[in-house]
This record gives structure tokens, sequence and C-alpha cells, in this order.
């Protein structure tokens, strides 16, 4: 890739420590103003690389490398910094929790209004929001592996006393937001033959002459392990009692996460001391975007890093638990909606269109997300990973990542202001009604771009992806905003579609936290073992073969009664060659080299040895 992760990082974290901390204090805010995401959002830009990525950590001060303490120096020093990252979590902490104690999971400056006149009443801004539960897991999280790591470098009372005290702020959180994701679950049932029905229908016909009938049996029967465990196993939070109609085998249904917690959402009983459960507003039924976010957010629950620190308790695991159940069948419902059939896949036949009859290329890059990680739990072939990856690129170029625009390109919406979805339920508190605006296209094109390349096994479809992931690189870059607050942030879309309204310079955490997320994720590909065919890997067998025998026959009749410098030279050839043994399956091609070497080396004696014996 030409993207560098390391350098990029190092410079977000150079303009986030210059944009964030002025005249000793931290500066909250952004373009969206302050709320419980956008906040988070700011303080993952620097917590995501830090946890994620070990060059990064900042959570044992001796060990800090030299260019990440230089870039946060408008910080601190290399002590100063995690001690100053407590302090300003701990602030994010108490803002976002409520006088009884309750944390506050409110959406703020990110929702809108749909009438645009008047903005969201303030008892609409106080509203809870799947995005908020989602990155509060995130966030969580890695504060709380960040202090356990940095306790063990803690001497002052005092400073331990804040590192408890954050800890259990953030267990706290983590807790409340995984019930806050468990009723905001839903899973939707509807007659095959209602509106709702016959758009599922018609998105997975992709042969015409397969009849309604026929399609509805083959989904329910490819669907039967989902449904069956939605009824049965699906016992606390919202959806435990919605699947209870998908006994008719006339019936279809969708399943995940609404906007917020959905109306009449039971409570869930934990021994955790987390406030009151908030009363929920939220149509009970699925969004695409929020399924999305409240996925990314759960893996992190039962990621590896979790499981070696043990970051949840007892009372985290049992909610962990239920959250995967319903990771997993949602992962799998959509997974089999998108490549039902026998021909051409659901998802490949674009614009995606759901349930309520609402298309968009931005829909069908959320269900190639959810897609791929299904693909990586089934282990899927190359093949279907090509797919997927042909998908991404024609969406790069339907939406102007790697195509030009035109005048009054309607595909430019997509990036600035964004699609826009209704948010059903937001008016019953008061007010007009609510949307929620995602501008994140190119920066989620990218990730998942990524996320694929980096699971193909077979070199030349890898090559391909990661050179489209360098024109949509290549295409965020130039939406760096150039002037201060912001400089060296995101987002000016205008910077590249010169159509578009220049926005203020204020930096946008909601999309510059996901250029981040595809940094690190970046990273973890270059960091991962290169991959090679199968030709390779025999080439290098062969040659290696060749190698040692060749070798052994020195040994036998070339090396008697060498001396000291020689015996040196054949134990530098034998060390060679131990060493192409070592990597020769996973790095074929550095073996080769090195076997080449000591095949050069072998018949140079060969040849000197002739040659001595013809001059005599």
């Amino acid at each position: 890739m030409k993207v560098q992760p390391r350098q990029e990082l190092i410079e977000i974290w150079r303009a986030t420590a210059r944009s964030s901390f002025a005249n000793g204090t931290w500066a909250w805010g952004g373009r969206y103003g302050r709320n419980s995401i956008s906040d988070a959002e700011h303080l993952l830009c620097l917590m995501t690389p830090a946890t994620e990525i070990p060059t990064f950590k900042l959570d044992q001060p001796d060990e800090t490398a030299d260019d990440v303490a230089e870039a946060l120096r408008g910080i601190g020093d290399r002590v100063r910094v995690p001690q100053l990252l407590i302090q300003v979590i701990s602030d994010y902490m108490r803002t976002y929790t409520d006088k009884d104690g309750t944390p506050i999971f409110s959406g703020g400056g990110y929702f809108a209004s749909s009438g645009g006149a008047e903005p969201p009443t303030p008892a609409q801004q106080r509203l809870d929001v799947v995005d908020s539960f989602a990155i509060s897991v995130t966030l969580s999280l890695a504060t709380i592996g960040f202090l356990r790591v940095f306790r063990t470098e803690v001497k002052r009372p005092e400073l331990r006393a804040e590192v408890d005290a954050l800890e259990e702020m953030a267990s706290r959180r983590l807790t409340a937001a995984m019930i806050g994701l468990l009723r905001s679950f839903t899973v939707s049932v509807w007659d095959a033959d209602s509106e709702e029905g016959r758009a599922i229908i018609r998105t997975a016909r992709q042969n015409g002459r397969l009849q309604d009938r026929m399609i509805v049996e083959e989904l329910r029967k490819e669907l039967r392990e989902v449904h069956a465990r939605l009824r049965d196993d699906v016992t606390i939070g919202s959806g435990a009692d919605q699947a209870s109609g998908l006994e008719n085998p006339n019936r279809l249904f969708e399943c995940g996460w609404s906007w917020g917690i959905v109306k009449g959402a039971p409570l869930v009983e934990t021994t955790e001391e987390i406030g009151p459960q908030r009363e929920g507003y939220a149509q009970p039924a699925p969004y695409l975007y929020f399924t999305v976010v409240a996925l990314d957010g759960i893996q992190a629950l039962f990621s590896e890093r979790t499981r070696l620190l043990g970051l949840l308790n007892e009372a985290q695991l049992k909610l962990a638990t239920s959250l995967q159940l319903r990771w997993d069948l949602t992962q799998s419902y959509w997974s089999t909606i998108a490549r039902f059939g026998t021909s051409r896949w659901p998802l490949e036949d674009l614009p995606w269109r759901t349930a309520d009859n609402v298309e968009s290329d931005y829909l069908s890059l959320l269900v190639t997300s959810i897609m791929v990680q299904d693909l990586v739990n089934r282990r899927a072939s190359d093949e279907d990973l090509g797919r997927v990856g042909r998908v991404l690129d024609e969406l790069a170029g339907r939406n102007r990542i790697t195509r030009r625009e035109f005048h009054n390109d309607p595909a430019l919406e997509l990036h600035s202001p964004g699609m826009t979805i209704d948010l059903v339920g937001g008016t019953e508190t008061g007010g007009s009604g609510l949307k929620w605006v995602m501008p994140d296209f190119a920066p989620l094109l990218l990730h998942r771009t990524i996320r694929v390349a980096g699971l193909l096994r077979a070199a030349e479809p890898r090559q391909r992806l990661l050179a489209l992931a360098d024109q949509v690189w290549a295409h965020i870059e130039k939406r760096r905003i150039k002037g201060d607050p912001g400089r060296d942030l995101w987002d000016h879309a205008s910077n590249v579609f010169a159509e578009l309204k220049p926005e203020e310079p204020l930096p946008s955490w909601y999309y510059t936290k996901r250029v981040v997320d595809c940094l690190v994720a970046a990273a973890h590909v270059i960091k991962s073992p290169p991959v090679h065919n199968a030709r390779l890997a025999e080439f290098a067998g062969d040659l290696l073969n060749e190698a040692d025998h060749l070798f052994d026959q020195e040994l036998l009749d070339g090396s008697s009664g060498v001396g000291p410098s020689m015996r040196a030279h054949l134990v530098t050839l034998q060390e060679k060659l131990r060493r192409a043994h070592l990597i020769v399956r996973t790095r074929p091609g550095s073996a080769i080299v090195l076997v080449s070497e000591v095949l050069n080396a072998l018949d140079s004696l060969v040849a000197a040895r002739e040659g001595a014996a013809e001059g005599s």
C-alpha cells in the first residue's frame, strides 16, 4: 500500500494535539458541538491507536516511541500525556453522567430536524441513540485496558486514586451501554404479501423465473437456524417476543438495531449500579446504519485484547454473551440475504433497497460491511471475497471516488451532507421529525476495502484491492482541512468536489475518527504475514532441496583440510540455509533470496576447485 499508517497517524496526532490543547486546557467540541458521541470520537482519535497498535502505546511512558512523543509534545511530555488523558476521559465520564448516576447516551447536535427550519428540541437532543451506546463500549474498553497497564507505572497515591475512580466510571458506563444495546435490538415480522415482504422478495429475486412462493420458501429454509435461535435463545432485552410470529410459513423478517431504545423495551436485570433505565421511543424496526454501528461496537467485547486483559466483570460477561448471540444472528441474517441464490448476489444488484423502499449505494456499503465479517466467520473462499471486492470497486466509481464528477452530480450528496435517514419515533417527546446524517461513505469504503484485502490469500486479487485502497486514500487525503483550527484533520469535501459548498474549518471528529480506524486497519494488514501463491512456495522448496544437497556434498568432498576462514564461510552458509528452512512456508520469496545466495557461493567454491584442477 502507498498509504503509510504510522506516518499518517503521527500527523493526525500532531494535528489533534494542536487543535485540542490550547492555553493549558483541553478544548472540547468541533463542527457539531459537544455531545456524547462526538466527544468520544475525539478521544478515540488518540485512544484507538494507543491501545490497538503496540508502537503507539502511551500507557508505559518509558517505552513510548520518540516520534510518538514528539507528535504529542503540544500536550506534554511522555510522562504528562497519559496523566492528561486520564483527566480528560474522567471529565468526559462525569459530563455524560446524570445527577442520579445514570450514564447519558444522548445524540445532541448529531440529531437534525426533518423540517430543516426548527432545530431539534432540547428534549429530542437528550434522546438515547445507538451510536452513543456502541462508541461508549469501544471507549470504555479502551480506557479500562489502558488503565490496567498504566496502573503498574503509578507510584503517587493521588494519581492511583484517579486511576481507580476512572476505571469505576468506565466500567459503569460500559455496563449501561451494553444494556442500552440489548434494549435497542429488534425483529420486524411481515406477511410475505405485505409491502415490506414484497420488497424483501424483490431484493432476493435475482432469477426472474422464480415465483414469489418459491423465494419465500427458500429464504425461510436458509434462515431457519436464525429464526429458531431468535425464538428460543433471545430471552432478555428487546426483540425477545417479536420472533414468535415467524411460525407462520408465509412470513418474512428482519433483525438488527433500531436508532435508539425501542418503544416498550423491557428492563434488563443486572446487579450493577447504573441508575434507572430510560424509556424507549424508537421505532421497533432495524436500521442498517445503526445495525452496523452496533455490530462494530459489540465486536470489541470479545476481542483478543478484551479477553487477555480480563476487561469484563462477571455481570458484563453475561451481558456480552447475550449481545454476541444477537451479533451472530444479525450477521448471519444479512449475509444470507446479501448472497441469496445461485447466480448474481442481491448485494451485486446495486443499489441496495430496504424493506421500506429506500435505496442507496450507501446502504449497499453497509450490507457489505456486515457480510465481510460473516465471510470471516465462515472462512470464505477467495472467490467470494473477490466478488465483494468487485462490489467495492464499483461503489468507488459510481460515487466519484475513482471517477470524475459531472455538473449537478447527485452522487456528491453521499459525501456532503451525506445520506439522511428519518428516525421514526423521534417526535414522541415533541418537536418535528428527527433525522440522522451520515457523511462517512469514503472512509467506510476504505475500511472495508482494506479489510477484504487483508483476508484474501491470493496475491493478485489482494494487490488489486490494495490498489483500490490507495485510490480511496488519495481521495480522503485531499479532503483534509487546510486552515486552523482543524488543520490537517477532516473534513472538507469541497477540496475534491468544486460544486460543494465550503465547510467551516472546524474538525469533524465523526469523520476524523473513521479515518483513524482505516489507518489502524491498514496497520494490522501490513503487520500480517505476506501472502504468496502455491507456485512460489513450491519453487522455494525445490531450490532449498537442491541447496541442502549441494551443501552436504561440499562438506563431504570439498571441505577437508580447509582453514579457519573457509570454515567460517561454511558456517555462514549453513546459517542462511537454517533461516531459509524456518521461513520457507510463510515467506517463500525471502527464502528464495537466501537460498540463491547459498547456491551462488557453493557454485563459486566448485568452480574454484575445478579451475585449480585444470591448472595443475
